[in-house]
């Protein structure tokens, strides 16, 4: 969905010297089409994980210092914005989840397909990995995390089993918790929905990397950076983060007016316009050529009017 994000971004694109912000850099695919299609514009670009930045780095290089490429996570917006001494931007793109580079390096732990080290931080410098939520986490929290975050009807049958494993050995690899939830689940479970284990790993994602409230943050922070006219487009792979940033939006298309008012005063009138209906899912021919976009969910929003205090 690269061609719509970037045509959903184009008209706020055309004036002077416009600043866009990749917030999910990975690998630098989306920063260069963004540099590539829009020679005017100067990108600054966010990743929390160091060898992505290292690699785009190297990809981007050509373009000079129209790239700006700044270690942090994308709810850090607010403060490398005022770090560059940039005031407003005109365009925003999240592409949100895990990159191909962190599900395809084994070692990372990301991928249930394939057996690693439980570690699923995308920041390898800071944190808590899988490992350790899973060995020392309660098992309540256990059952909260996989059923929040992963959506996981069998949080309790596979917790069970998890909590009766790591007092005999703690859990160390991804191959062991895989055949783990394989045996703990019930035929019926298994015979749907894909490998039995990827709700519990996106659960544990979301957990180690703090994704829902990072995103809860960085959401409202980015329509607040968007200069009047300015657009923000988001890339969503599970219903949770497609469902915030779709009250974000509708939040900000809204009018907060009290009802009953014949005329509504400006500091009630929407300051989004919607651009797309509801969610845009990817085409069939995308879906063939890269299955990884097959749950893509794509809203964009027009900043239409400044706040009013």
């Amino acid at each position: 969905m690269l061609q719509r994000c970037l045509d959903l971004l184009a008209p706020a694109l055309e004036g002077p010297e416009p600043v866009v912000v990749d917030c999910t850099l990975g690998l630098g695919g989306h920063s260069e089409a963004l540099l590539e299609r829009f020679p005017g514009i100067r990108l600054v670009a966010l990743d929390r994980d160091k060898e992505a930045l290292r690699l785009s780095g190297e990809r981007l290089a050509p373009y000079g210092e129209r790239a700006n490429l700044v270690h942090a996570v994308y709810d850090e917006l607010p403060e490398v914005l005022h770090r560059l001494g940039i005031a407003r931007v005109q365009g925003v793109l999240f592409d949100l989840g895990v990159s191909s580079m962190q599900l395809d390096e084994a070692d990372r732990g990301f991928a249930y397909a394939q057996d690693a080290p439980l570690d699923m931080r995308m920041d390898q410098t800071s944190g808590v990995s899988a490992a350790e939520v899973l060995n020392t986490y309660p098992p309540g929290e256990l059952v909260r995390i996989l059923r929040a975050y992963g959506e996981e009807k069998q949080a309790k049958r596979i917790v069970s089993a998890i909590v009766r494993e790591r007092e005999r050995e703690p859990f160390s690899t991804s191959a062991r918790l895989v055949e783990l939830i394989r045996d703990a689940l019930p035929q019926a479970a298994k015979r749907t929905g894909g490998n039995p284990a990827k709700r519990t790993f996106q659960a544990l994602r979301i957990e180690v990397n703090g994704e829902l409230a990072v995103l809860e943050r960085a959401i409202p922070a980015a329509v607040k950076a968007l200069d009047v006219g300015g657009r923000i487009a988001v890339l969503s792979y599970h219903s949770l983060e497609d469902r915030l940033v779709k009250q974000v939006f509708a939040a900000g298309a809204a009018t907060t007016a009290p009802p009953g008012l014949p005329v509504v005063p400006e500091r009630y009138q929407p300051r989004l316009k919607l651009l797309t209906r509801g969610a845009e899912l990817p085409t069939e021919e995308e879906i063939a050529e890269n299955r990884r976009a097959a749950p893509a969910r794509l809203r964009g929003a027009q900043r239409i009017r400044e706040d009013v205090e």
